[in-house]
């Protein structure tokens, strides 16, 4: 089995900063995209960032220069470093993985359970 468990979620002031972490584990070969995505209440999930085994990473434009995506690959884990945070930040977010359980499979998308980030004005 895989899991996908994540931590930093919490409340902040705006123009704060906050730090989401999610760390794979279990039967895993490789980890070809990891990535975040967010879901406000009442509004779709929407991808957040993504971020490729070797280090391409792409974001929504309402966060870029703001957020920035970044994997171990040693330890199966990603990160979002977010800084300037605004309310409408104010969302749960979800750490995604397409995951490869061995060499010859086919990548299937994990999810974690969601984390509140609640950005104050």
């Amino acid at each position: 089995q895989v899991q996908l468990v994540e931590s930093g979620g919490g409340l902040v002031q705006a123009g704060g900063s906050l730090r989401l972490s999610c760390a794979a584990s279990g039967s895993i070969f490789r980890i070809p995209v990891m990535g975040w995505y967010r879901q406000a209440p009442g509004k779709q999930r929407e991808l957040v960032a993504r971020i490729t085994i070797g280090g391409s990473s792409n974001y929504v434009d309402s966060v870029e220069g703001r957020f920035t995506i970044s994997r171990d690959n040693a330890k199966n884990t990603v990160y979002l470093q977010m800084n300037s945070l605004k309310p409408e930040d104010t969302a749960v977010y979800y750490c995604n993985a397409n995951i490869l359980r061995t060499y010859y499979g086919t990548a299937t998308a994990y999810w974690g359970q969601g984390t509140q980030v609640t950005v104050s004005s």
